[in-house]
């Protein structure tokens, strides 16, 4: 078991509370670029790369992959790889079921119903 100094623990605490700060710091920006008046696409992008980069902050300080070895950052990150290459695969597939949900139901808009 290792054994730290007072002076090393204190260095840790300040690092935990300055990367809390970060977090919240880009949190209150996600909150703010909702409010932007900037196109839908715009928003969409920083928040999904404001998200990678506070999921990164988490695991690289929070779960301690800052100081583990390659192998096992490796492990962590490749199911990120994965979601997102799932993503962007089945991405064209929601859009044909959405479009098939879409004129099925403007179909049933024309009936008329006998029983009026």
């Amino acid at each position: 078991m290792a054994l730290h100094t007072d002076e090393e623990i204190a260095q840790e605490e300040r690092r935990y509370f300055r990367v809390f700060f970060l977090l919240g710091l880009l949190t209150m920006l996600e909150v703010g670029v909702i409010y932007m008046p900037i196109p839908h696409f715009v928003i969409v992008t920083a928040l999904v790369l404001l998200a990678v980069v506070k999921a990164t902050l988490v695991a690289m300080f929070y779960m301690h992959l800052a100081t583990e070895k390659t192998t096992l950052k490796w492990i962590a990150v490749t199911p990120m790889i994965l979601c997102v290459f799932l993503l962007f695969m089945l991405t064209p597939d929601l859009g044909a079921v959405t479009r098939l949900i879409t004129h099925a139901l403007a179909g049933t808009e024309h009936v008329e119903h006998p029983e009026h």
